[in-house]
């Protein structure tokens, strides 16, 4: 067969959910009292809308090859991500045969670096990456997950994120992990909170189902520490994102320091092989969280799971629908996958990027069969309006 070469590269926008999934309206769970690093500040404590964590909007790349085959991909990136594939990235793709995903990378990657290296920047090189992938496996005929060597499991089961672990145990999930809501500046009193009401959780799914914490990166090492050894109590399985993503030293010291049955996780945060190489080779984690549209896509994971796989860690994407499905059901080393209750109140499981992509898988009782569909299986939604800000 004729391999296909990129004819054109288009970046688009949208507002409203997608894969910026905390663009959301008022009342939703993802964005009330959740503890952040500025919640040290009791004005931007109530909601993560209120210091911007909604500004960025879901970034869309379309790559279209010779053939007239169409791969397209999403992430968290908005105008800002638009302009870098638009005004920088397009000189490395357009022209290039369709295979050729790890030299685009490379350029990708080392022509953006006197600026970029990680966020933004990363989170376009991921999405460009990740359209690529899905063009190829069009252009072949094939799933991701055919492309990176087959499964080596049947079906994924999901533990779910979201307020309402309980009602994830109805619905077949193997644990269930809150955002934590009350940080370091909220004293003694927040934290008595954030223990009574994972107690309270702990009571109600009994002792089998997981529970865990995500702490969005807004507690010190001292907090943390005392926060985890008070939390074994109620059986909490891991403390996630505790520290800033710059803190490897914090980490290490905070995994050293652990209860012996509690997990340090992390990563979601983190980009590309040499940040989780920190991670990695300084004993940060139990576990590493990278998120495929964040941390340089798929041709990157794969390295970052390499390296994982070495140091004997577990590697669970952060929740990123479809883009992670393909790679969880292709490595031991990824047994289980994260599943973001996008329901406002987390009472039932809804599309991820809805309303954005359409066929996206949904796991039942927990657990799903990631579908054989050519690329990642999954649409553009026609009625959700695209904008392209630039042009090339």
């Amino acid at each position: 067969m004729s391999m296909p070469t990129i004819r054109h590269v288009r970046a688009f926008t949208v507002r409203g959910g997608g894969a910026d999934y905390h663009d959301q309206a008022e009342g939703h769970w993802i964005d009330d009292h959740v503890s952040t690093p500025l919640a040290r500040y009791p004005e931007y404590r109530q909601s993560r809308r209120s210091f911007g964590l909604d500004v960025l909007g879901t970034l869309v790349v379309e790559i279209e090859a010779s053939d007239g085959t169409v791969g397209f991909a999403v992430t968290t990136g908005g105008e800002i991500g638009a302009f870098i594939v638009e005004k920088h990235l397009v000189r490395f793709l357009e022209g290039q045969w369709v295979t050729d995903i790890e030299k685009m990378w490379d350029l990708m990657y080392f022509g953006t670096q006197f600026y970029g290296r990680k966020g933004i920047v990363l989170n376009t090189i991921s999405c460009v990456d990740l359209a690529l992938w899905d063009l190829l496996g069009k252009v072949r005929k094939e799933p991701v997950f055919q492309l990176l060597g087959g499964p080596v499991r049947d079906e994924l089961q999901f533990y779910a994120t979201g307020a309402r672990p309980d009602l994830a145990q109805k619905m077949g999930f193997i644990g269930g992990k809150m955002p934590l809501q009350h940080g370091p500046a909220e004293g003694e009193e927040g934290l008595r909170k954030n223990l009574d009401r994972l107690a309270d959780m702990r009571n109600r799914v009994g002792d089998d189902f997981w529970l865990m914490y995500d702490c969005w990166m807004s507690l010190d090492l001292r907090y943390a520490t005392r926060f985890a050894h008070l939390a074994q109590e109620s059986g909490l399985k891991w403390i996630e994102e505790a520290l800033s993503p710059d803190d490897y030293w914090g980490y290490a010291e905070l995994r050293r320091k652990m209860p012996p049955a509690m997990w340090v996780t992390t990563g979601e945060h983190e980009a590309t092989r040499w940040g989780f190489r920190m991670l990695l080779e300084m004993g940060c984690c139990d576990m590493i969280q990278p998120d495929v549209g964040w941390c340089g896509g798929i041709t990157e994971l794969i390295k970052i799971s390499a390296l994982a796989d070495a140091h004997d860690a577990l590697v669970v994407p952060h929740g990123s629908s479809v883009y992670s499905y393909h790679f969880v059901v292709t490595r031991h080393n990824s047994p289980f996958a994260e599943f973001l209750m996008m329901a406002p109140k987390a009472d039932e499981i809804v599309p991820m990027f809805t309303p954005l992509l359409l066929d996206e898988p949904l796991p039942v009782n927990g657990r799903m069969k990631v579908p054989d569909t050519p690329g990642f299986g999954v649409r553009l939604n026609p009625a959700c309006t695209l904008h392209r800000p630039y042009e090339h």
